[in-house]
């Protein structure tokens, strides 16, 4: 299959059951806001090893955030609830509670809701303050800038991730530039995030390993460089593959 004059080879794609929220961050103003949303999405590349896949939607104008500062939505994805729950309060109590000006909303609507501030608040040593608004509950929690304003809860929602594609290339320049195009038109898409580095993996892996403790290992058949000596997918004129990973 060709588009755009472009080769696609027309076959599977992986895809994982997982459960997702969305939060809003704001702060005095944007740099601040991605502070703050840089921090709570950092370490979050895979499940595998980081619990979670994080990483920031989109910017949101102060006509988008509920407290009409400048903000950020952020979507964070685990295989199960428990681990999206510990893994949100973990971020939010050492990311976002600690950065300058920042606040905290809930990003979702969903019945299935999770702690946001519900146990942050505690933080505030009995001096905390709530204020229920519109049937939603927010906690003010005094610290050295200020305040901390945060939502009680927000909520979760069933989610797919773990889509992804490989982009074969001439050139390690060309499938990076290849790669950064897509991530440019996919970032305009609601509702999705790329989480790796950039949103592009170079180290894309294979289930299984000839080494007892590890479970995944190197994509070899993707691998360049192994043309001569693994069963290689790869037609001679390919130099180079990255892989782009959709939640």
């Amino acid at each position: 299959m060709q588009i755009n004059g472009v080769q696609i080879d027309d076959t599977f794609a992986e895809a994982f059951n997982m459960r997702g929220t969305r939060v809003i961050i704001t702060a005095q103003n944007l740099k601040w806001a991605y502070h703050a949303a840089n921090a709570m999405t950092g370490f979050a590349t895979s499940v595998i090893g980081c619990g979670v896949e994080a990483g920031i939607e989109r910017e949101l104008s102060v006509d988008e955030t509920p407290d009409g500062r400048p903000g950020v939505s952020i979507l964070m994805f685990a295989m199960g609830s428990k681990v999206l729950m510990q893994q949100l309060e973990t971020r939010m109590g050492q990311c976002i509670l600690t950065c300058p000006t920042a606040a905290a909303f809930s990003g979702i609507e969903s019945e299935e809701k999770i702690n946001l501030g519900k146990n942050l608040r505690f933080f505030g040593d009995g001096y905390q303050t709530s204020k229920l608004i519109s049937a939603k509950r927010y906690w003010r929690v005094p610290v050295m800038d200020g305040e901390f304003l945060c939502e009680e809860t927000t909520g979760m929602v069933r989610a797919i991730g773990g889509g992804n594609f490989l982009i074969l290339a001439a050139s390690q320049p060309a499938a990076l530039a290849a790669a950064e195009a897509a991530i440019e038109a996919m970032k305009k898409i609601p509702n999705v995030i790329m989480p790796f580095p950039g949103g592009v993996v170079r180290s894309g892996s294979k289930v299984g390993s000839k080494y007892k403790t590890m479970f995944a290992s190197t994509n070899d058949t993707f691998c360049p460089t192994l043309k001569g000596v693994t069963n290689t997918e790869l037609s001679p004129e390919i130099e180079s593959v990255m892989e782009i990973v959709i939640d």
